[in-house]
C-alpha cells in the first residue's frame, strides 16, 4: 500500500475558496476511492494561496474484486435426465464467462435454478487514477470560477501544475494545458522554481525547505507565534480576532511580522473606525494596551521575507495613514450633521421598490414596536426610548463612515446617537437591533434593543411576503429565514410573551402593495413561515419531528409558551409507560376527530346520564385535572400541567375497556362524546397527541 498525493498548483486563490475547496476535494476524492473499490487510509488536505493538495495513506494497488451472481435457466432445463448439462446451461455459462463445470444450482424460492459466479477482477489503482483525479479536479465547487487562454475548463484561477503520485509512480493525465508529473513549487519570492518529488513522503518537508508552509493549522500557529513574539517588545497585545487570523493564514505560505505605527491624533476616532479601516482594507491586526485601549500601533503579516524589513513597515504605515486620513475625514463631516437629518435623508433611500424608502420602513418599525411594547407591557418611559431608537435606527446608511465601511452600520448609528446626547438605551437599541447579525451571534442585550429589533425583522418579512418575495428553496435574497430565527431567539432569549399571530396580522395590515395581496392571506403566509422556523429551531434543540407536530398543531402564538410545552412533551416521552399514555389519549382525540360531523359532539356533559361508574370517574378526574391544568398554565409551570394531563390515562383506559361509546341510546352516545369532546380540548391546551408516533 502506497501514499496517494495529489496538488493542483494555480496562481492565487482568494482566501474564503481555500477551506472549502480542501473540504470539497477530500470528499469528492473519498468517494470517488470507495465508488471504485479501492481501499485507503487517512486523507489530509494541505492549502496555501497558490496550492490545493490532498495525501491519502494505505491505498491499495488494486480495486477490490467484484463478486456478482447471475442467474439461469431452470434446473430440469439445463440439466437432462442423466444429470449432463444441456444446451442451455452451456449457453448460459458461455454467456456468465465461466466454466460450465463451475455452475451451482440454487434454490429461490420459485424452484432450483442455475447459477453462475461471476468475479470481476478489476485493475490496477494507478489505471483507475488516471480518470478519477482529472475528474476530481474540475469538480471542485467555487464561488466563482474563470476560464483562461483558450481553454474550456473552469477553476477558481489558472493552473499552473498538477502534482500526481502514487508513491513514486507518477499517474500521468492532463488537464488543459498541463500534463501531471512529479514537480511541485516552492515560493514564489524566497524559493522559486520546481522542485522534484520522489514520492508523497516528501512533499511537506520538501516544501517547508522551500519556504511554504502547506499544513494550514502549521502556517497559523507559526503565524500566531511570530506575531506573539513580535508583540512582547511592544508593551501590547493583539485584540482576539479568530477570523482574521483564519483569512490572513490563506493569504501567505510563509509568514513575515512586522509591527507599524500611526500618528496618535487618529485615536480620536472610534476604536471601531480604527479597527475596522485596519481590518477590512489591510487586512492588519488592532493593538490594545493592558487597559484595553487601542494603541497607535498595528501587526502586518507579510508573505514574503525582504531584505529591508523596514522598509516594508514603512509602506504599511504610508498606506494606512492615508485610509485613516479618509476615515478620520468622513467622520468629522458625519459629526457635523444632526442624527434628525440624517433619518430625514432616509426617504431618498429606497427599501424595496413595492415597500417604499428606509424613512417609510422606520416609521412602520416605530408603530410595530409600539404595539409590541404595549403587548408586553413595557413601562412608559422605555416605551418612549423604543419610538426614539426607531426613527434613529436606520439614519447612518446616510453617513460618510458607513458608505466606506459598511459594517459599521449600527455601530456608527450607536455613536452618533450617543454623541448627540442620546439615552444610552436609545444608542444602543440602534446598534443592537440589528442581532443577531449571524447564527449562533449575539442577541439584543437591552430591552429596547430587542422589541426594536423583533419590530424590524417582522417589517422586514412581512413586508417581503406583501411584496410576493418570499424564500424558496435556492433563493432567500432578503435573509427572511435569519430574521424569522433571530426575532423568535430574541423572544425566547427575553421571555417575550405576546401574541405572534396579532403582531403579525397588524404589521400586515400596515402594506398596501402594488400587487393587491390580501393582508390575511399573507398574514397566514407569515405565521406559517415563522412556525416552520420555530419548528427547525426546536428540532435542534433535540425536540424530535412528532413532538414538534404534536405542540404546533395547537400551539405557535407564544414563543416562550410554545417552546416550554415542547421541551415539557419530550420530557414525558422519556416516562418508561409514555407510549401507553399516547395510544389512550390519540384514540381519545381520534375519536372525536371522526365525529366531528356529529352534533352530539357538541352537547354539555350530563352526569345524570353516566350509565358506568368508570364514566362518573373518568368525569371526575377530569374536572379536577382541568383545574390544575388551567392552574399551572397560568402560573407558567408547564412540565406540570403535562404531568397533570398524563395522570387521566388510568380513568380513559378504564372507560374504553367498560363502556362503548357508539351506544344505541342517542343520548347515552352524545353524553359520552361531550365528555371525550371535553377531555379532548383539554389536551388541546398543550399538544395535539394524534401527531405522535404510534
Amino acid at each position: 500500500m502506497k501514499q496517494l498525493l495529489l496538488e493542483i498548483g494555480t496562481e492565487e486563490i482568494p482566501a474564503g475558496y481555500i477551506n472549502p475547496a480542501l473540504a470539497a476535494l477530500s470528499s469528492i476524492l473519498i468517494k470517488r476511492l470507495e465508488d471504485a473499490r479501492i481501499g485507503h487510509g487517512a486523507a489530509k488536505t494541505y492549502g496555501t494561496p497558490r496550492r490545493l493538495a490532498i495525501i491519502v495513506d494505505a491505498v491499495v494497488p488494486r480495486q477490490l474484486p467484484l463478486v456478482t451472481e447471475a442467474m439461469g435457466p431452470p434446473e430440469k432445463v439445463g440439466y437432462d435426465a442423466n444429470g449432463n448439462p444441456t444446451v442451455a446451461a452451456i449457453k448460459f455459462a458461455e454467456k456468465a464467462g465461466v466454466s460450465v463445470n463451475h455452475l451451482k444450482v440454487k434454490d429461490t424460492g420459485k424452484g432450483r435454478y442455475l447459477a453462475a459466479e461471476i468475479i470481476e477482477k478489476g485493475d490496477t489503482t494507478a489505471v483507475i487514477l488516471k480518470t478519477i483525479l482529472p475528474e476530481v479536479m474540475l469538480s471542485l465547487p467555487f464561488p466563482k470560477s474563470m476560464r483562461w487562454a483558450d481553454l474550456r475548463l473552469l477553476f477558481a484561477r489558472p493552473i499552473h501544475s498538477v502534482c500526481a503520485l502514487l508513491g513514486e509512480r507518477v499517474i500521468a493525465f492532463s488537464v488543459g494545458n498541463i500534463q501531471s508529473g512529479r514537480h511541485t513549487f516552492g515560493h514564489r519570492f524566497l524559493h522559486p522554481g520546481r522542485m522534484k518529488l520522489s514520492d508523497p513522503s516528501e512533499y511537506i518537508s520538501g516544501l517547508v525547505s522551500a519556504m511554504v508552509i502547506p499544513d494550514i493549522d502549521a502556517r497559523k500557529a507559526t503565524m500566531e507565534a511570530a506575531m506573539k513574539k513580535a508583540m512582547a517588545s511592544a508593551g501590547g497585545q493583539i485584540l482576539p480576532d479568530p477570523a482574521l487570523v483564519d483569512e490572513v493564514a490563506n493569504l501567505i505560505e510563509y509568514p513575515a511580522v512586522v509591527i507599524g505605527r500611526f500618528d496618535k491624533k487618529f485615536l480620536e476616532l472610534p476604536k471601531e473606525i480604527l479597527i475596522t479601516a485596519m481590518r477590512e482594507h489591510q487586512r492588519y491586526f488592532a493593538v490594545a494596551g493592558k487597559d484595553g485601549r487601542l494603541l497607535p500601533c498595528f501587526v502586518a503579516v507579510n508573505n514574503t521575507l525582504a531584505r529591508d524589513m523596514d522598509l516594508v513597515t514603512r509602506g504599511h504605515e504610508r498606506v494606512l495613514r492615508a485610509r485613516l486620513e479618509d476615515a478620520r475625514f468622513f467622520y468629522q463631516a458625519d459629526r457635523k450633521i444632526p442624527v434628525d437629518d440624517m433619518a430625514e435623508k432616509l426617504k431618498s433611500v429606497l427599501f424595496q421598490a413595492e415597500l417604499g424608502s428606509m424613512h417609510d420602513k422606520t416609521l412602520r418599525i416605530e408603530t410595530i414596536a409600539l404595539k409590541l411594547s404595549n403587548m408586553i407591557q413595557l413601562a412608559p418611559v422605555v416605551r418612549q426610548r423604543v419610538a426614539r431608537a426607531a426613527r434613529l435606527c436606520k439614519a447612518d446608511l446616510v453617513s460618510h463612515v458607513v458608505g466606506e465601511f459598511p459594517k459599521l452600520q449600527g455601530i456608527m448609528g450607536r455613536i452618533y446617537a450617543s454623541c448627540s446626547g442620546e439615552p444610552d438605551g436609545v444608542a444602543m437599541a440602534v446598534e443592537e437591533h440589528y442581532r443577531p447579525t449571524a447564527s449562533g451571534g449575539a442577541l439584543p442585550s437591552t430591552v429596547e434593543g430587542a422589541v426594536l429589533g423583533i419590530a424590524d425583522k417582522i417589517d422586514t418579512i412581512c413586508g417581503c411576503f406583501s411584496a410576493g418575495l418570499v424564500p424558496t428553496g435556492t433563493s432567500d435574497p432578503y435573509a427572511l429565514r435569519r430574521q424569522g430565527i433571530g426575532l423568535i431567539q430574541i423572544a425566547l432569549e427575553r421571555s417575550f410573551s405576546f401574541s405572534l399571530t396579532d403582531l403579525v396580522n397588524f404589521s400586515t395590515a400596515l402594506f398596501t402593495p402594488a400587487n393587491g395581496n390580501d393582508p390575511f392571506l399573507v398574514a397566514n403566509q407569515v405565521m406559517a413561515f415563522l412556525k416552520g422556523r420555530l419548528a427547525h429551531l426546536l428540532e435542534e434543540n433535540g425536540i424530535s419531528k412528532d413532538g414538534v407536530a404534536a405542540v404546533l398543531a395547537v400551539a405557535a402564538d407564544d414563543i416562550p409558551e410554545t417552546w416550554k410545552k415542547a421541551h415539557a412533551l419530550q420530557k414525558l416521552k422519556t416516562e418508561p409507560d409514555f407510549d401507553v399514555i399516547a395510544v389512550a389519549f390519540k384514540r381519545v382525540v381520534n375519536i372525536i376527530k371522526k365525529s366531528k360531523p356529529d352534533a352530539t359532539v357538541i352537547s354539555n356533559v350530563d352526569p345524570g346520564l353516566f350509565v358506568h361508574a368508570s364514566e362518573s370517574e373518568l368525569h371526575a378526574r377530569f374536572v379536577v385535572s382541568r383545574e390544575k391544568v388551567q392552574k399551572y398554565l397560568k402560573a407558567g409551570n408547564i412540565e406540570k400541567a403535562f404531568v397533570e394531563i398524563a395522570s387521566l390515562r388510568g380513568p380513559v383506559d378504564r372507560f374504553f375497556e367498560d363502556v362503548l361509546v357508539m351506544d344505541p341510546d342517542p343520548a347515552v352516545r352524545g353524553n359520552r362524546f361531550a365528555l371525550l369532546a371535553s377531555i379532548s380540548a383539554l389536551f388541546e391546551l398543550l399538544a395535539d397527541f394524534s401527531k405522535l408516533a404510534a
